[in-house]
C-alpha cells in the first residue's frame, strides 16, 4: 500500500517535471520570435492604475552606443559567458558576506530571464528558476536576441519600460538617434530606475555616466560587443 502510494507520487512528480520542462521550452521558443506581451513589473503597474509607456524597437534599429553602454556598465563579459559570470558572482558573494552594501552578480542574460519570465524577489525558488531560464535563453535565443529583449523590457522609470520609451521620455528622441552621452545616461539609471533620472541626474549619477561613456568607446574599439553584430 505504502509502496504503491510512493510509486504514484514519484510518477506524478516526474510528469510534472517533464511538463514544466516542455512548457518552459515552448515559452522561451515563442519569445525567440515574438515580443513578450507583458512582464510582471508592467502588469504590477497596470493593475495599480499607472500609465505604462513601452514601445518595441529591434536591436538593428538602435544606435550601437546603447548596447555598448549597458555592456560597459552591467556586463563586460556578456559576449564571453554562457549566461553566468562566475567571477562576478563570487565577488558579489564575498562583498555581501563581508557586510558591505548588497551587490548583485547578475549578468544581462540573468536579468533578461528574470524580467521576461519571472517576478522580482530574492527567494531560492526564484533564483533557481532564473538560472533555468537563463540557460534556456542562452541556448534558444542567442546573444543578439537576449540583448534585444533586455533593452526592450527593462524598467527605466515610473511606468517606463524599454529604451525606446526611455529615449522618448527623457530626451524626446528615438533609440537610433541617441548620442553616446545620452546612451550612457540611460545605462547609468538602470540599477535604480525609480530613484535616478537621466535628465536631472545627481552628481554621483553624472560621474557614473561619464565613466560609462568612456566604456562605450572601449567596448567598440575592443570588439567586446562583437557577438551582437554577426
Amino acid at each position: 500500500m505504502i509502496a504503491g502510494f510512493f510509486s504514484a507520487l514519484t510518477a506524478l512528480a516526474i510528469r510534472l517535471v517533464i511538463g514544466f520542462v516542455l512548457l518552459s521550452f515552448a515559452w522561451v521558443a515563442v519569445y525567440r520570435y515574438l515580443p513578450p506581451p507583458i512582464t510582471w513589473l508592467q502588469a504590477r503597474d497596470a493593475i495599480a492604475g499607472k500609465h505604462v509607456e513601452r514601445e518595441w524597437a529591434p536591436l538593428t534599429a538602435m544606435t550601437k552606443a546603447l548596447p555598448r553602454a549597458v555592456i560597459g556598465a552591467e556586463d563586460a563579459k556578456f559576449c564571453e559567458h554562457n549566461g553566468f559570470d562566475l567571477d562576478a558572482i563570487e565577488a558579489a558573494a564575498s562583498a555581501n558576506m563581508a557586510g558591505k552594501a548588497l551587490r548583485g552578480g547578475s549578468t544581462i542574460s540573468q536579468q533578461t530571464a528574470k524580467n521576461a519570465f519571472l517576478w522580482p524577489g530574492r527567494s531560492y525558488v526564484r533564483k533557481g528558476l532564473e538560472a533555468w531560464f537563463t540557460l534556456l535563453i542562452e541556448l534558444v535565443w542567442g546573444k543578439p536576441r537576449i540583448m534585444e529583449v533586455y533593452l526592450n523590457i527593462i524598467e527605466m522609470g515610473p511606468g517606463i519600460y524599454g529604451m525606446e520609451a526611455a529615449a522618448e521620455h527623457y530626451f524626446g528622441t528615438t533609440v537610433d538617434k541617441l548620442s553616446n552621452r545620452q546612451a550612457a545616461r540611460l545605462a547609468a539609471i538602470v540599477p535604480q530606475p525609480l530613484k535616478r533620472s537621466a535628465t536631472a541626474p545627481s552628481r554621483q549619477v553624472k560621474r557614473y555616466a561619464r565613466r560609462i561613456e568612456k566604456r562605450v568607446r572601449v567596448v567598440a574599439e575592443g570588439g567586446i560587443d562583437a557577438c551582437l553584430w554577426r
